[in-house]
């Protein structure tokens, strides 16, 4: 705790004094709060208006974590399948990575037309933005993996399931959460622009709403509870992270 203190007072520093220049700037020189208010009015209008946006953000979380759920898993296997079947590897692998460069803000407009306003569109939208980065992420840390040490399973009559199973897989957990962190980010941010396209319920729909009758501190409301959650579901997914590679750190302070 002590050194999280240490190290993080810089940038809390830092933000602090943006926070009071934005302040002293929006107050100094009048701008109108529909085009950029201050902190301090951002700051009321999360309090006063916890009415208005407190529904939203049950449905952005119930969504956000369903389909970050869904990804991981049809990441996981996805990655786990490609690993255990090269030849398959080779002509898929290029396939996900063109899927990539088709924005999903273009993408959902046809999901929506394909599979209606309901959940199924806005859970794929989350589905194929967490996907990317954990499949990518575990194919990685299968490749990483010490190959004197799978040198010497093998030498030992190990089979490829027990070396995959004793050595590549724990090799790759590091890995996998580092996908998983990026997955959890994004999980929120793809909720949100499926809720654009036509929920009843979310952040995202509270946004739309803030934006479309120009009240710019609720747009900004919505930005911070965006980032909170994101932050959240970041530490959340760290926490688990130094539980399950404890082993790890230690192996690695063993050797240091």
């Amino acid at each position: 705790m002590k050194h999280l203190i240490q190290k993080g007072w810089r940038p809390t520093a830092v933000l602090i004094l943006l926070f009071v220049l934005w302040e002293l700037a929006s107050r100094l020189f009048a701008i109108p709060v529909w085009l950029l208010p201050a902190p301090s009015d951002i700051w009321l209008e999360a309090i006063n208006g916890w009415e208005q946006y407190n529904q939203h953000i049950l449905s952005t979380i119930l969504l956000s974590i369903t389909g970050f759920t869904i990804g991981s898993s049809v990441g996981l296997l996805v990655a786990v399948a490609l690993h255990l079947l090269p030849n398959v590897r080779e002509a898929v692998y290029p396939l996900m990575i063109l899927s990539q460069n088709i924005p999903i803000i273009v993408l959902a407009p046809l999901l929506v037309i394909w599979f209606g306003f309901g959940w199924l569109p806005k859970l794929i939208v989350i589905i194929l933005v967490c996907f990317f980065p954990i499949a990518v992420s575990t194919m990685d840390g299968f490749r990483q993996t010490d190959r004197e040490l799978m040198h010497y399973m093998k030498m030992a009559g190990a089979t490829n399931g027990q070396i995959f199973r004793k050595v590549e897989w724990p090799q790759a957990i590091p890995s996998i959460f580092s996908g998983l962190k990026i997955a959890a980010t994004y999980s929120v941010m793809g909720a949100v622009i499926s809720e654009w396209l036509g929920a009843n319920k979310g952040i995202g729909v509270y946004m739309t709403l803030a934006s479309s009758s120009f009240r710019t501190d609720r747009v900004f409301v919505a930005i911070v509870l965006i980032m909170t959650m994101s932050l959240l579901f970041f530490g959340v997914i760290t926490q688990l992270e130094k539980r399950t590679t404890k082993w790890k750190q230690e192996e690695d302070e063993s050797h240091g």
